[in-house]
């Protein structure tokens, strides 16, 4: 059997940007064994599997496997993949309902003067804030000091919308540039409320990154050891509702752009929106570009 795929570069407007996304459209029969193979084999950040829904009053049940393993949510794989079915509609719909392992995930499809530009998630789960970390077991993760850690705000700490990372500030954007992940001190640190990587953001950004309000990175584990993600979006949605929270504003929308990729090469820039209703978060969005890259076919072996 033939099975049709699309690799996506997601939140960015232009090739080689943002992070890369594959999306196999026609996963029907494939075991889960099948589509973890075949996650590792495209060694992207994460590949989407596109299935036929439970509920057929929505589009889609999308899996999301990473080089290791199946995770219940993720951001750029809700963009690139909605943006993929997108493209390939005759008309393109205004908005995509994906089952997912974390819930139900509403995606708006973004226009300009009538084509497929990108994608906005509203996220499946509300703000949890679980752990603390340390700060300085949090600043060793990223082989930096204690002092580098900004806490004026929030401690290190780990939250999710969906997917849980350890969130933490940091007080410059040469500590953002110079942060690498330290192999030894994730292991001391992880795994914890299930999850295994850092988002790492500041707000102190120079003039030429401006519009941009905050910088961001993120360490995973990938293939090979630890690695960077280029854009993520379920831990950007998770850090946009955080400082929404935080936020004095009881009522309105707490909007952020976030840089992401820009020390690895690969510029991204993810837009968030958090609303707000009497003091308390209501729902989370995160969005942004993308770009068709690739399409093609492939037939595993001992398929008809």
């Amino acid at each position: 059997m033939q099975r049709r795929y699309i690799t996506v570069d997601v939140f960015t407007d232009r090739a080689f940007g943002g992070n890369p996304l594959a999306v196999v459209l026609d996963a029907g029969g494939l075991s889960t064994s099948q589509m973890q193979a075949i996650a590792t084999e495209f060694n992207f950040s994460e590949t989407t599997f596109v299935l036929l829904p439970a509920d057929p009053a929505h589009d889609a049940q999308v899996r999301i496997f990473t080089v290791n393993r199946e995770i219940p949510f993720a951001g750029h794989p809700n963009v690139g993949t909605a943006f993929a079915l997108a493209t390939q509609a005759d008309k393109p719909p205004a908005r995509l309902l994906f089952e997912e392992k974390a819930g139900l995930v509403p995606v708006e499809i973004l226009t300009e003067q009538g084509r497929v530009v990108g994608a906005e998630l509203t996220a499946p789960q509300p703000l949890k804030r679980l752990s603390h970390v340390n700060m300085e077991q949090a600043a060793a993760c990223l082989s930096l000091s204690g002092t580098e850690v900004q806490t004026d705000r929030h401690p290190p700490q780990i939250i999710s919308v969906g997917l849980s990372f350890l969130v933490v500030e940091l007080a410059s954007r040469e500590a953002l540039r110079r942060a690498k992940p330290n192999a030894a001190a994730f292991a001391k640190t992880f795994p914890c409320d299930d999850s295994d990587a850092v988002y790492l953001y500041t707000r102190d950004v120079s003039a030429a990154e401006k519009p941009c309000d905050l910088q961001a990175r993120m360490f995973h584990p990938g293939a090979s050891g630890l690695s960077e993600d280029p854009a993520t979006g379920s831990a950007t949605a998770a850090a946009a509702a955080l400082l929404a929270d935080l936020d004095p504003m009881r009522d309105g929308e707490f909007r952020l752009r976030i840089g992401q990729g820009v020390d690895m090469g690969r510029p991204s820039l993810l837009l968030t929106r958090v609303r707000k209703r009497n003091g308390a978060v209501t729902s989370i969005h995160v969005g942004g570009s993308c770009v068709p890259m690739m399409e093609g076919t492939f037939r595993l072996a001992g398929e008809g």
